[in-house]
């Protein structure tokens, strides 16, 4: 396919990451495992090939390689991080462990004219992560760029159309990434810009008619972005033919339940079904202080309430989108689990390999199922909510999960949100919420001692979940958060902010 662009994933957490920023650019990508067959790479022949980064040592036995033989098909190359030591260890250079891990932000200093680098600044800011280095180019490539230590960042070998970067130039910390994605999609290997979110929607719906006529759909909303977007996108395809449900788990936002049934049922004009199945989450969650346990038990008593009221669905339809995908361990390569998603557990999973399972949105990124949901014509206040975590609080309350807890959580995060909306920060970050900790902290209230519970406030920016920095909000709107929390709340005598971005940590703590 001459306008597609092939994605070899070595399990790197940001594979996806380069596809949509591929997707971006207006070029179609597609991801597959590293050992994708050289066959059916001869039979469709990409534009290009990208090969992504991974969390292996290139030096290490059993680490992820390819056949030598798809160097010499002829088809553009671009190696990212350990695709770069991949193609410089296989063709002969020299790869090794580095006395000190580069990991972070770092300066690129362009040494060399390459296509791809046209219009790219001599001197920017990337990501780095990587352990291993290239020491030693391979036998007719050459050293076009370094990081300000003299590290080499970057080689090519114009002849065979093969370009390698240490640093990671789909995320949004490289300053010059993606006019450098756009040179080797381009300049290099000559695609034309035919993918857009618009056609996504086209081709989507008419996919879903085709493989649901005079089918029974099941689809969960939770008021959420991804399946308020997906209800409506449904709608749009089968008509009424689908059956929304509305599961409160009992682990929602204050009043949540609510505003959900409104702006589903009264402003979008979707038909639901609402269950309070809060007390069945509650006990089976009872005591159960394992994040990962948590999130299975939630998983499985989602399952077996639409099971019970619906056992003869042909499909259950999700809105996964591809965070929840690769931080679960995808099936495309081998990137490391993160955490499971709710919406990954085992029963879910059965039904995927019964083909019962439809999930349209789980190559896309939030930003892009948001502009899908402009293109649907939603309303922006409802579009533009910040993500809202599939378990709920149930990850947010560090141990295990009571009602009183929750009470407590509930206050703090409304308190929380209700502040940035006033302040107009609420628009200004991706995510922000508030985190009960499993610790008492000692305090002051009243001329009294108090030993009260610690709230953990946490607020980032992003464009895409893949990586966040923490949000800098202003003292005055901290200040104003912790006090009226500490007043309100009166188990709650201590307010801290959490500094970390993602990487190294998630966004959410559990």
């Amino acid at each position: 396919m001459k306008n597609k662009i092939l994605i070899l994933d070595f399990g790197s957490q940001y594979t996806q990451l380069i596809a949509r920023r591929v997707r971006e650019l207006g070029v179609f990508s597609e991801i597959q495992p590293f050992g994708f067959s050289l066959d059916k790479i001869k039979e469709a022949p990409p534009a290009g090939i990208i090969l992504s980064g991974g969390p292996a040592s290139i030096t290490a036995a059993g680490a992820p390689m390819v056949a030598r033989e798809l160097f010499k098909l002829r088809i553009p190359i671009l190696g990212i991080c350990y695709g770069m030591q991949l193609i410089t260890h296989t063709l002969g250079g020299r790869v090794e462990r580095s006395t000190r891990r580069e990991y972070g932000k770092a300066e690129l200093v362009i040494t060399t004219a390459s296509p791809l680098f046209k219009k790219v600044k001599p001197r920017s800011t990337v990501w780095m992560s990587h352990g291993d280095s290239v020491v030693a180019t391979a036998p007719g490539y050459k050293i076009i760029a370094r990081s300000g230590d003299g590290a080499i960042a970057a080689i090519e070998n114009r002849k065979e159309n093969i370009f390698a970067v240490q640093f990671h130039p789909e995320v949004v910390h490289s300053q010059e990434g993606k006019k450098i994605l756009a040179n080797f999609l381009f300049a290099i290997t000559g695609t034309a810009k035919t993918w857009s979110m618009k056609n996504f929607v086209t081709n989507e719906i008419a996919q879903l008619r085709e493989q649901c006529l005079n089918k029974r759909v099941v689809l969960g909303v939770s008021g959420g972005v991804d399946s308020t977007t997906l209800a409506v996108l449904l709608r749009k395809a089968l008509g009424e033919n689908v059956t929304s449900i509305f599961v409160n788990n009992g682990l929602l936002r204050l009043n949540e339940e609510k505003e959900v049934l409104d702006s589903l049922r009264r402003r979008l004009g979707l038909q639901v079904t609402y269950i309070d199945a809060s007390r069945r989450f509650l006990k089976n969650l009872k005591g159960v202080t394992a994040p990962e346990m948590k999130r299975k038990i939630i998983g499985k008593t989602f399952i077996d309430i639409f099971y019970k009221g619906l056992p003869d669905f042909d499909f259950l339809v999700q809105g996964t989108l591809y965070p929840d995908v690769i931080e679960s361990n995808p099936v495309q390569g081998p990137s490391q689990t993160i955490k499971t998603h709710h919406n990954r557990v085992k029963e879910v999973q059965k039904l995927e390999k019964q083909g019962r399972i439809i999930e349209p949105f789980k190559f896309l990124f939030k930003d892009e199922v948001r502009e899908v949901a402009r293109l649907l014509e939603i309303p922006g206040d409802i579009f533009n909510r910040h993500p809202f975590p599939g378990p709920g609080l149930a990850v947010r309350i560090l141990g295990d999960i009571t009602l009183k807890k929750l009470s407590i959580l509930k206050a703090a995060d409304d308190i929380f949100i209700n502040e940035l909306k006033n302040s107009g920060w609420y628009e200004k970050t991706w995510q922000a919420f508030t985190v009960l900790l499993p610790v008492h902290s000692v305090g002051i209230m009243g001329d009294e001692r108090a030993y009260g519970q610690v709230i953990a406030l946490r607020a980032v920016t992003s464009t895409d979940g893949m990586t966040a920095n923490w949000a800098a909000l202003p003292p005055d709107v901290l200040d104003a958060v912790a006090n009226r929390i500490v007043r309100q709340i009166r188990q709650v005598n201590r307010v801290v902010y959490d500094i970390t971005s993602k990487p190294p940590a998630t966004i959410e703590w559990e």
